[in-house]
């Protein structure tokens, strides 16, 4: 049989060590980028929720935390909680099932969820 061509076992085997180095690498990486989709899914909620909280305001010149009264419907898998709302601010947070991380923002005179500093502006921890 000395006119048969193919591949070595020890040429299968490498090719098969490269790919399996290939998925190590490529699998945390790819974890990693999940983790931050999620995560901007809970931050675009947040700001979407800015729109929407103030257009209530300009109709009830008042915030609030019923959601349902705002028409507001969060992205597959995430949860807004409104904690606190008045005439002259509001606060809210965003989970996920698919993360562990929370984000919050705050408006006007509301006490901002735990981590947030800046007004207006969706943070995440």
């Amino acid at each position: 049989m000395k006119g048969t061509k193919g591949f070595t076992l020890i040429e299968l085997l490498i090719v098969v060590v490269i790919i399996g180095i290939i998925v190590t690498i490529a699998i945390p990486k790819y974890s990693s980028i999940k983790q931050k989709a999620y995560v901007t899914s809970m931050v675009s909620d947040l700001k979407i929720l800015v729109s929407v909280e103030e257009a209530y305001f300009s109709d009830y010149v008042t915030y609030t935390t019923q959601t349902s009264s705002l028409n507001y419907i969060a992205s597959p898998g995430n949860t807004i909680t409104v904690t606190a709302a008045s005439g002259s601010g509001w606060s809210a947070t965003s989970s996920s099932t698919t993360t562990s991380k929370t984000c919050g923002i705050f408006v006007g005179t509301a006490t901002p969820p735990a981590g947030v500093s800046v007004e207006g502006s969706p943070t995440c921890q």
